[in-house]
């Protein structure tokens, strides 16, 4: 589509730029927001101004369509962390460890994110509403798992958090975050 727009705009003497966004509400009130570009240098160069106003990052990827593409991309990583992240908490909880100390161990370390970071201690309190909605990472996942048929790319890990993003929203979590993914996982019932 953005490929299409911009060639249909370009003719019409306009400039077209695709540019999603990462670093979710919070990012968007802070003007810390991450935007992937795609389209011609002219257009991101004029964009770039008012781009500046909410953005910490922008970068031009590449023609019309690479800002989404790059997006998807965004999106696969996030799925597989936060998965990740889910298990490593529920795991230590299972373990007896003090999850307080596991990350403030762990998080300065290989296994460092932006989401180990902001939502461990809101996952562990099982509290889903500070970001980006699973109704809208699974539009975003199906996007990409879309892409990947198109493409020919292997996605099994984004295919299997896209289930698993299913269950949550079949268990009335369809408006938390993202970090929600943990609460598919077995509690630290005390044994």
């Amino acid at each position: 589509l953005a490929r299409r727009l911009n060639e249909t705009l370009t003719v019409k003497g306009a400039l077209f730029l695709d540019a999603p966004v990462s670093g979710g509400q919070a990012g968007a009130e802070n003007g810390q927001l991450t935007i992937m570009c795609g389209g011609s240098q002219a257009a991101f160069d004029r964009a770039a101004p008012v781009m500046d106003a909410y953005a910490k990052q922008m970068t031009l990827i590449g023609e019309a369509g690479a800002g989404q593409t790059a997006k998807m991309v965004n999106q696969i990583c996030i799925a597989g962390v936060v998965q990740g992240l889910s298990e490593g908490l529920a795991f230590a909880q299972k373990a007896g460890l003090d999850p307080a100390k596991v990350i403030e161990a762990i998080s300065k370390g290989a296994a460092q994110s932006w989401q180990m970071e902001n939502r461990w201690k809101t996952m562990v309190d099982g509290k889903f509403d500070y970001g980006f909605a699973v109704d809208w990472m699974r539009k975003d996942l199906r996007i990409a798992l879309e892409e990947a048929r198109r493409n020919g790319a292997s996605l099994p890990v984004t295919a299997l958090v896209d289930q698993f993003y299913s269950d949550v929203q079949a268990n009335g979590g369809s408006r938390w975050d993202t970090s929600s993914l943990i609460t598919r996982l077995p509690k630290n019932d005390g044994g």
